[in-house]
């Protein structure tokens, strides 16, 4: 991410089909979630599954309340039923879509604390989290799904937003512009890959993660 007043994510034309897809692969690994296994631990150290899955609702919740023009740090994590969290993000993938129906939107100018641009930036911004912290899920719970090529390489180009070093000073920043004790940022410095790893190992370990855990 960047503290800079003006985004370096590339504009997409048009976003919300690489979101749809993005959603739609953190659906199949949802579905595949056991209730047995909420309890279990993910590569993010601070949240378990059924924290992450209460996570990942949250932020297609953000992605809604930025296309309705609203806060979307006023967005509440909630829990649902242990077999409910299919249909939740069901439900909330709906709700994004639906909030950036308008084509006008995509041009409109937004904000968030580290990063401005049109909506379609902000919303190109994103990719990297949902897919981030759907490997997350998957690598939690044993699984091995089919990531959409269109997604990764829109979040491999979103990189800039993420700073190499120092992410730490970065949530601090943000903590303070927000007046609150702190923004939970759930990447680490980067993990250091062969060149030649693939597109998800590639953007896992920017993001902090070590892609040898899923092996």
């Amino acid at each position: 991410m960047t503290t800079s007043n003006s985004s370096t994510t590339p504009q997409l034309a048009d976003p919300r089909p690489i979101l749809d897809r993005a959603i739609a692969t953190g659906g199949v690994v949802i579905a595949g979630v056991r209730p047995e296994q909420l309890a279990a631990a993910t590569p993010c150290p601070e949240m378990d599954v059924r924290a992450m899955l209460r996570h990942v609702v949250g932020v297609l919740d953000r992605i809604a309340a930025l296309g309705h023009g609203e806060d979307p740090f006023a967005v509440t994590e909630t829990d649902v039923p242990d077999d409910g969290w299919s249909d939740a993000w069901t439900r909330a993938g709906r709700r994004a879509a639906d909030a950036w129906r308008d084509d006008a939107l995509l041009d409109r100018p937004m904000a968030l604390p580290w990063i401005e641009g049109s909506g379609a930036e902000i919303l190109t911004s994103y990719f990297s989290e949902l897919t981030v912290h759907t490997w997350d899920l998957a690598t939690a719970t044993g699984q091995q799904p089919r990531w959409d090529d269109s997604v990764l390489t829109a979040a491999l180009e979103a990189r800039p937003i993420l700073p190499a070093e120092n992410r730490r000073a970065l949530v601090e920043e943000i903590s303070a512009g927000l007046g609150l004790d702190e923004v939970a940022i759930p990447f680490a410095e980067a993990v250091a890959v062969p060149d030649d790893a693939s597109a998800i190992d590639r953007l896992v370990a920017w993001n902090g993660r070590d892609p040898r855990r899923s092996s």
